[in-house]
């Protein structure tokens, strides 16, 4: 093997988008020796038309952020989530929130966390900022970072595993965690299969300016060709998740800067005032991918690698963080108690302790997908009866928020505010 040994430690993450860089960080505050391997620098993914997406973190992700020292960085391009109103709309209704007639369901956060100044129900960043900000902690705390390089194979032995990057060089430690994206090159050489399917819908994302505030309040819209959200960001700006049919969607966003605004004014209304574009219009295809296993032979799967999930919740990013919060837990556990945590035992934990999270979310926002994004009359009524019932039980209302929030089930200690060291 030619090249140089440019790591050799406890946990190497190839990965370093958002999942990946927080699973490094939070492992390099914990104590543990950890290296990052990412195919761009860090500072492309920082530039404003990297991807034009904004994340809605669940206020059990913003406890770990504020843990490993990302939050501090994000002051002032944090939006809190005061309030989320889900409206059954249909073409032509408008978006009218809380109009006659329009069955709806309120989520406000002061139902959980009543104090004035308590949690909100999350915060909207735009990824570019979120990126920006796990960066410079990187930066300040020596997080060895080796980009750009691409992972191109990894070897299990025993005791340790080594990665092979591009130019011959390669890194070594006790666990690879593969945050390589969705389609993941390490979770495919560890033979590792992925069930999934294409939704036949893309989503147009950008972020607009509006004239009037939105008060923190994020608006999704199930209309038939899919979700419209109006998620708040700082100032009177909010990002766009524009859910329609393939060709409908390529359609929309190859018109041009006219027919655009027209079309974007038809289906967003008028009730924040005049609305325009103020950044690049980026469209996504839209599926579900579910790794069969999130484990192999020193290998773990994390954030985008281990699944991708309709946006429909907004759970995509929140989802990586806690493979990151249980994994970093799993890891740091092994290490106290003088273990090795790349063994079966620890991988065993890691993979039971979030599988059945993911699968569960993947399926519901599966089935949520195709209850909402028809024009069934019939699937019209029911879901219109649910969204009814729903907001007329208080505890109902209070589960569901606390779910999106991260807050149920075998929760990480870093999701709880707690910190982890060696």
């Amino acid at each position: 093997m030619t090249g140089k040994m440019l790591f050799d430690g406890d946990v190497v993450v190839s990965g370093g988008g958002l999942a990946g860089l927080t699973l490094a960080l939070a492992l390099h505050h914990a104590g543990v020796k950890v290296a990052v391997i990412d195919a761009l620098p860090l500072d492309a993914q920082a530039d404003i038309a990297f991807d034009g997406r904004a994340s809605a973190l669940a206020y059990t992700s913003w406890r770990m952020l504020e843990q490993i020292g990302v939050a501090a960085h994000l002051k002032g391009q944090a939006q809190r989530i005061e309030d989320i109103l889900v409206v059954d709309g249909r073409p032509l209704d408008g978006l009218k929130p809380g109009g006659p007639g329009v069955d709806s369901l309120h989520f406000d956060r002061r139902e959980i966390h009543p104090r004035e100044d308590g949690e909100p129900l999350g915060y909207m960043v735009e990824n570019r900022h979120t990126r920006i900000a796990a960066a410079k902690c990187a930066h300040e705390t020596g997080l060895p970072v080796f980009a750009p390089r691409r992972a191109l194979s990894m070897q299990a032995h025993s005791g340790h595993a080594v990665l092979e990057l591009d130019g011959g060089d390669t890194v070594r430690a006790s666990l690879i965690v593969a945050c390589d994206g969705k389609m993941s090159r390490l979770r495919e050489g560890a033979g590792i299969r992925s069930l999934g399917r294409r939704y036949g819908q893309s989503a147009i994302v950008l972020t607009v300016e509006h004239e009037l505030p939105h008060e923190g309040v994020a608006y999704e819209y199930f209309m038939p060709g899919g979700p419209f959200a109006i998620l708040p960001l700082t100032g009177n700006r909010s990002s766009l998740v524009w859910t329609e049919k393939d060709a409908p969607a390529r359609a929309i966003a190859a018109l041009d800067p006219q027919g655009f605004q027209e079309a974007l004014e038809a289906r967003f209304g008028d009730f924040l005032g005049e609305v325009k574009p103020v950044s690049q219009v980026h469209i996504y295809p839209l599926g579900l991918m579910l790794a069969e296993r999130f484990t192999a032979e020193r290998l773990a799967l994390a954030g985008d690698a281990a699944r991708t999930i309709h946006p429909i919740a907004g759970q995509g990013f929140n989802l990586g963080i806690r493979d990151a919060a249980a994994l970093c837990e799993v890891i740091v556990d092994a290490l106290r108690a003088g273990l090795d945590p790349g063994s079966q035992a620890a991988l065993t934990r890691y993979e039971r302790w979030r599988k059945t999270d993911s699968a569960a979310l993947a399926l519901g926002t599966d089935a949520f997908n195709l209850l909402f994004s028809n024009d069934n009359t019939a699937l019209r009524h029911a879901r219109g009866l649910g969204l009814s019932l729903t907001n007329a039980i208080p505890v109902a209302r209070r589960f569901f928020m606390r779910t999106a929030g991260g807050e149920t089930g075998d929760l990480p200690r870093l999701l709880k505010g707690e910190a982890l060291s060696l």
